[in-house]
């Protein structure tokens, strides 16, 4: 079980960072690419820590598209399915920071090559060894990787893999909120693993308390919730039991890409203990804290660099900078 990889499906694109933080975009003087994209993303947080993972989209055959194929492949993600093609670019993102960190998008893909990536390119020999299928909101708007994911989660449940789901809520790139809505509320029932923020849990449930909202969130298949609440610590929940670990007190210098380094970093540690469909919703309060309390360990890490893969640390650096939290 600890051999097999993580897949995921999605955007990849190149996140141009601010030089400054604390102004708004037309005040930034300058900005620095960064491979980026949530999918891509989870799969470089896995495999920075010695997993495996694999990646599937569609890029452009530009500069920026085989830049970022280079560089996910240098980080050691199989790039071996990524396709390219000269119909449309690769999609890209500026990004400003407020005094925390945090960011405002604005996004240049309509539409970009990952949009036009369709069910037909879904290699089903991907999941052959595969342990998750790991998916976001982005992608599930009325284009034809909507009905990749589809298909990529009908061949990942067929072959034993556990589903998980960031929504990764990103409003600025649906038309009308309740499109979103929508998407959300048609995969969301599919997955095992359903990782959701407190920023999204109203807009999602209708509910602004966990406890209210976790009907809501267990539905079909789901079997446990990542709830994550920024500087208040995260919870693991399953239907038996819940696990909860403070955030870790950091210096935030840039939150790009924090929501996947916690999601890569808590899938590899589900790997790393062997859990599958099987056993998932028998894990014990206490390996679920211990995995909440290395991903609060990661993520702090994370975002005391900029751009989101090039800030996650390897596995002997976490333990290093975390003093073997969370091992």
């Amino acid at each position: 079980m600890k051999d097999k990889k993580l897949v995921a499906i999605g955007e990849a694109l190149i996140d141009f960072i601010p030089a400054e933080k604390g102004c708004a975009f037309d005040d930034v003087t300058s900005f620095f690419p960064a491979v980026g994209g949530a999918p891509a993303n989870v799969c470089g947080a896995f495999s920075r820590l010695g997993g495996r993972s694999a990646f599937l989209t569609q890029l452009g055959d530009d500069p920026f598209g085989h830049k970022i194929e280079r560089y996910l492949k240098d980080t050691g993600i199989d790039t071996s399915n990524i396709l390219f093609t000269d119909k449309a670019n690769t999609a890209l993102a500026f990004v400003s920071l407020d005094e925390n960190g945090d960011r405002t998008f604005s996004f240049y893909r309509n539409p970009s090559a990952d949009m036009l990536y369709d069910e037909s390119m879904v290699p089903e020999d991907a999941f052959d060894d595969a342990f998750a299928l790991h998916f976001c909101s982005v992608s599930l708007g009325d284009f034809p990787m909507k009905e990749a994911h589809r298909k990529a989660v009908e061949i990942a449940s067929s072959k034993g893999c556990l589903i998980s789901f960031d929504p990764n809520l990103r409003f600025p790139l649906w038309k009308d909120p309740a499109d979103l809505k929508a998407a959300v509320d048609e995969f969301l029932p599919m997955v095992d693993i359903l990782k959701v923020s407190d920023e999204e849990l109203e807009f999602i449930t209708g509910e602004s308390d966990i406890d209210s909202a976790l009907p809501k969130l267990f539905q079909g298949n789901v079997k446990l919730v990542l709830y994550t609440c920024g500087a208040d610590g995260a919870y693991a929940i399953t239907k038996k039991t819940r696990a909860f670990a403070p955030s870790v007190k950091c210096d935030v210098v840039d939150t790009t890409g924090a929501g996947d380094a916690s999601v890569g970093s808590f899938l590899w540690k589900l790997m790393m203990t062997d859990t599958d469909r099987s056993n998932i919703e028998d894990l014990t309060g206490e390996a679920l804290s211990d995995a909440l309390t290395f991903m609060s360990g990661y993520c702090a890490i994370s975002v005391g660099g900029k751009g989101a893969i090039p800030s996650y640390p390897t596995l002997e650096e976490a333990l290093q900078k975390t003093g073997g939290q969370g091992r």
